[in-house]
């Protein structure tokens, strides 16, 4: 949540503004409802050459289960963009983003994290963990920068190590059911990092992976460049993450439409919305690509979006969905909800996990759709129709189109 800045000399203008306030926050955030989790540093992170960008030590909130959930755990990876140039880093380095000593110490978890069987009815007993984001490149580089000024930490694959080796003795080397999620960057990082996972639980653990709104597109952008794709490339460059990437996946890099969910073995779930208003913003229609402006109004609200412009937006559907098509058809084991709201990120609130006005399809809540992937309760590979058909949707846009950047979203 953004806060508001402003100079308040009279009692008046301190109403107007709590009362916006209320108005306008998100309605899952209920004093009586938080769960606040306190923050936990690795200690011996070092010794495993594991920092955040500004040197400073991992961490991880974690909130224990109990009752028959107490041997269950779900991991899930913070998102919240990339840096992928020595000055956004350094730029990084000196927020929340990169450094833990600018974090909050305790952390809201709702949504899939809630300990509210009625709010998570599937996973509210389970260890619940937040893996904490501050490496700038979702949980995967291994290198450094020093030029003898300015010093960066490029550690993200050793804090998902470092992070799994304090949790083990723990509780999580004898786990019996575990899912790794996550939500944008860290939804990438389920990406990088699920079989890597599963090989360090029990053989006989049910180990699956959840990816929300992290199922990034390998298109063009309004202007015909492969703007995302050039930005990961530079990611991957300047954070040494290549060795740490599935070897598989890397030995067939030059096929067209290549993505590295067809060379995971463990069971995946994808969430992600058709319309992803982050992938909308900066993948479809980056300001590179919108330099007079044309589509700002179409990206605060798509009921302005003219004609034109809504059969962009279908075609970045119907993007997704080809994406997706080997795995909708083939994979036994996986799931998946796609929708047709204009949002980013949807297992971490309740409004958008398990509520009565929650997003649907086929009249199934997301966390409905979870559980029952997970559970094996059926097979759940939900596509939504086109927008914008669907009424059940929460459309989360930010509020100007330079609010949700790689940096910070």
């Amino acid at each position: 949540m953004n806060v508001i800045k402003t100079k308040t000399v009279l009692n008046f203008d301190m109403m107007l503004s709590l009362l916006l306030f209320l108005a306008f926050a998100p309605c899952c955030i209920h004093s009586e409802e938080q769960l606040l989790v306190s923050m936990t540093l690795v200690p011996n992170a070092t010794a495993y050459g594991a920092r955040c960008l500004d040197g400073s030590l991992p961490a991880y909130h974690l909130h224990r289960g109990f009752g028959a959930g107490a041997n269950n755990w779900i991991l899930q990876f913070e998102g919240g963009g990339w840096c992928n140039d020595v000055s956004s880093c350094l730029e990084r380095a000196n927020t929340r983003r990169g450094s833990t000593r600018l974090m909050s110490r305790l952390e809201v978890f709702s949504g899939i994290l809630s300990n509210n069987a009625s709010l998570n009815p599937d996973f509210y007993n389970w260890n619940r963990v937040k893996l904490r984001y501050c490496d700038g490149a979702s949980f995967s580089g291994d290198s450094k920068f020093d030029n003898g000024t300015s010093l960066l930490y490029f550690r993200g694959q050793k804090i998902w190590e470092a992070i799994i080796h304090d949790l083990l003795p723990k509780g999580l080397a004898s786990a019996s059911k575990a899912l790794l999620s996550g939500c944008s960057a860290g939804g990438l990082a389920t990406f990088l990092h699920c079989d890597s996972l599963t090989k360090m639980l029990p053989s006989n653990a049910s180990v699956k992976c959840l990816s929300d709104a992290g199922f990034f597109l390998d298109v063009r952008d309004m202007s015909s460049n492969y703007s995302m794709r050039s930005f990961y490339h530079d990611l991957v460059a300047l954070q040494g993450i290549e060795k740490n990437l599935n070897q598989n996946c890397m030995r067939s890099i030059n096929q067209p439409e290549l993505y590295a969910l067809r060379y995971i073995t463990t069971p995946y779930f994808i969430l992600n919305s058709a319309y992803d208003v982050f992938q909308f913003h900066h993948s479809l229609v980056p300001p590179s690509a919108d330099l007079q402006g044309h589509w700002n109004g179409c990206k605060l609200n798509p009921a302005a979006c003219d004609a034109n412009q809504i059969d962009v937006l279908q075609g970045m559907r119907h993007d997704m969905l080809a994406a997706l098509k080997s795995f909708y058809k083939n994979s036994t084991s996986g799931g998946m909800f796609i929708n047709s709201c204009f949002a980013h990120c949807q297992s971490e609130s309740r409004d958008t996990w398990f509520a009565a006005g929650s997003p649907r399809i086929h009249n199934k809540t997301i966390a409905e759709a979870v559980g029952d992937w997970y559970f094996d309760r059926g097979v759940t590979k939900e596509i939504d129709c086109a927008y914008p058909c669907d009424s059940t949707c929460h459309n989360l846009i930010p509020s100007s189109p330079q609010v949700m950047s790689f940096y910070a979203h």
